[in-house]
This record gives C-alpha cells, structure tokens and sequence, in this order.
C-alpha cells in the first residue's frame, strides 16, 4: 500500500470504522510513524497536531481501537481504518465523536448468520442441527420452510406478538438454510426487492416471463 504523506505535510487523514455496525467512529491524522505502530501494535496510532506527538488511542482510557484492516483510498491520501473499538471512541465519553450511538443494526445480522450458514455446511460438524438439515437434502429443507411458513400464519392470526417473532424467525433460518443450499444468499432477494421497488418495475411483464406466457 502506497500512501502519499508528502500531500499534507507528512500527514494523512484516518477515518476510523466500526467494522461490525459500519458506523464513522473518529477522525485523526496519521504519520508514517503512526501508521507504522499501529500495525506493530494492532492499536490504531494517531499524530496529534497540538501536541506533536504519537498517541494510541485508549493507551489511558483503556478504550483501544482494535486494529481489522487499513485501506488507501484512490488518491492515496486518505486511510479507512476499521476497527473493533473497546468502549466508547471519543474521549467525551460517547460512541462517536458526532455523539452517536455505535448501534448495530439488527438487519446486519442477517448476513453474519448467512456466512455462519455457509460455514456449517462447508464443514458440516457433527451435531449441528444445520448440519442435519444439509444432510437431509433440498427436499426436507425446503419442507421445513412450508412448516414454518405455516406455523407464522396461525401465530399471525391466533397468537401473540411474541410468538410471531419466535415463529417468523423460525422461518427466516430455515429460508437462509435453503438458500444457502442452493448457492443463494439474503442480498440475492434483497436485490430482487430493490428491483421491485424502483417505479419503473414492470411487474406485469416479469411475472408474464416467469410463466412462459412471453415469446
């Protein structure tokens, strides 16, 4: 990685990331020597500018940034630094320094659960109730979606809000696990919903090409 320090002096702008929640911690400086230690380290190094010396952020706190990965950007100027952070980032005492909460959304999950997925049926452990579920095949996997599709229904129409939940998550894992079988991912059908979303979607005519009503 080639980072042109001589644009700013002998600094460059590090824009620290939560590599888990996507959320913009902080904004510090980096010289060579900064940057150097933050990889020896693992915990993000800055240049302060007041006081013109090296700090490691957290090295009073206790409150690292846990070094993920550090990436140039297209004019080789600007560094995008993501981290795992232990407490909160700005020495004020919240998330961010814009004083944001460092919340994850809960959607995100969904694509850590999908990896989680794809791991159990790379290495198919014994025990695993995901494992079971790829030994049993598409057939029985897409069977157990209908079962919990069916079972969300009744807990919609006769049940709580709480048994909703639990029963439509029921049905979101089985779903993953199917498309997990078949090579797919969620952002596949979120994607599709996008599509679906734009005005100019011509519902009509795709489901008219899905049918084989179209030459």
């Amino acid at each position: 990685m080639k980072i042109d320090f001589e644009k700013m002096g002998g600094l460059v702008p590090a824009i620290v990331q939560d590599v888990t929640t996507k959320n913009v911690l902080m904004l510090g400086f980096m010289n060579e020597e900064a940057y150097q230690k933050t990889i020896e380290t693992q915990h993000v190094t800055f240049w302060s500018r007041t006081r013109q010396t090296l700090w490691t952020k957290g090295e009073t706190s206790g409150h690292f940034l846990n070094l993920v990965s550090m990436q140039i950007d297209c004019d080789n100027d600007t560094l995008l630094v993501k981290v795992h952070p232990v407490g909160p980032t700005c020495h004020t005492g919240t998330d961010t320094c814009w004083g944001e909460s460092n919340d994850t959304n809960p959607l995100l999950f969904l694509t850590e659960l999908q990896d989680f997925i794809n791991k159990r049926k790379e290495e198919m452990p014994e025990g695993s109730y995901t494992t079971k579920l790829f030994k049993d095949g598409v057939n029985k996997i897409a069977q157990k979606v209908g079962e919990e599709a069916l079972e969300t229904v009744i807990e919609a129409t006769n049940g709580n809000s709480d048994h909703l939940i639990y029963e439509a998550s029921d049905l979101l894992y089985h779903l993953l696990v199917l498309l997990t079988d078949k090579g797919l991912r969620i952002e596949d059908v979120a994607a599709e919903l996008q599509k679906r979303h734009d005005p100019n979607w011509d519902k009509k005519r795709r489901e008219a090409k899905a049918h084989g009503d179209m030459k």
